[in-house]
């Protein structure tokens, strides 16, 4: 059999050339089977691996509350109340503060007969003071340290909110509302400060609004007190970070609670009433369960609103003037409802 009908017969291409082609074609062949059937299966592997890291770490980092001192502020009601409740379920020694000694001992005779199973459980403490009086917190926070020795995880909750019209608030309640939600929760953050410092080791949180990160007409006061506790816990985050300390910012939207009732007016009045939106926002119950988990997994920025206040924080960002008009209709048809 001659040289040319033995490749005919096993089917070799007659030239280099063939050869080469038909290791080109094979080679893409593979390429396409790869490719195609592939790239899908690797990618949702790697997805899932990425998923499974992010857990692990997070399982890793994850802060157990048992047995861990944490001290609460507003707690005798509201989501101070409900904090109260999750952080005792899971096991933390509760510092209980607020104005009201009687409503804060109803809290500690509703949590000192609750169990949860395995889970060791303690009787809280409390702590009277007014936050709003701040000549008198760094008394209150040697009452703190002294119930336990130190301080694990301080939430600052407390507040007061504020309904009105610009034009007609004496500048005495755009003080008063920046010394109960602002240089409150600062002067007792600077007084419990030093102690986490010397332990390298403690978690500051602090409640404060979506309107801490976008402002709506009519609640300047309220605004510009959370606008000022956002910058203060941004900055404290980042300098006590190489100190080992962390540091939480809770941003709720509207929370179902006595907040509205209990705002004040322009002329320092209670404002008295619920508002729809109020009435309409979230459990107060899920929003302290949020808190937990955000102190569970040292979580440093957390938003909790639905998806117009959400959308609305960014496009303050990325779209100012439609903002600006959007924020100018809403003041100019509330002005309108009211003198309706």
């Amino acid at each position: 059999m001659s040289s040319e009908s033995f490749q005919n017969f096993i089917g070799q291409p007659k030239s280099r050339e063939g050869v080469e082609f038909r290791m080109v074609s094979a080679h893409g062949r593979q390429m396409e089977r790869v490719l195609g059937l592939g790239v899908g299966p690797l990618a949702a592997g790697t997805v899932g691996l990425l998923i499974l890291l992010k857990v692990i770490q997070r399982l890793r980092h994850k802060q157990n509350l048992q047995d861990k001192v944490v001290v609460i502020t507003g707690a005798s009601s509201g989501l101070g109340k409900e904090c109260a409740r999750v952080f005792h379920a899971a096991g933390a020694r509760l510092i209980l503060c607020g104005r009201d000694q009687k409503r804060l001992q109803e809290v500690v005779e509703e949590l000192r007969n609750k169990t949860y199973g395995k889970i060791q459980t303690y009787s809280p403490c409390t702590v009277t003071f007014d936050l709003s009086n701040t000549s008198r917190v760094s008394s209150a926070a040697e009452e703190i340290l002294k119930c336990h020795g130190h301080v694990d995880v301080l939430i600052n909750n407390a507040g007061i909110s504020y309904r009105g019209n610009i034009l007609d608030t004496h500048v005495s309640v755009q003080r008063d509302v920046m010394e109960t939600n602002y240089f409150g929760p600062v002067a007792l953050t600077q007084a419990i400060l030093p102690s986490m410092v010397d332990r390298r080791s403690g978690h500051i949180v602090v409640i404060s609004s979506v309107q801490g990160k976008i402002s709506i007409p009519y609640r300047s006061a309220y605004s510009a007190s959370k606008h000022a506790t956002q910058a203060y816990f941004d900055c404290l985050r980042a300098e006590v970070n190489r100190l080992g300390l962390q540091v939480s910012v809770i941003s709720p939207g509207y929370i179902r609670t006595n907040l509205s009732i209990n705002a004040v007016m322009g002329d320092g009045s209670k404002y008295g009433v619920m508002d729809k939106t109020t009435a309409k926002g979230r459990d107060p119950v899920d929003v302290a369960r949020a808190v937990l988990k955000a102190v569970c997994h040292k979580q440093k920025d957390v938003v909790l609103a639905g998806m117009l206040p959400t959308a609305a924080v960014y496009l303050r960002t990325l779209w100012p003037a439609l903002y600006f008009r959007l924020m100018a209709s809403r003041a100019a048809k509330e002005q309108r409802l009211k003198e309706e």
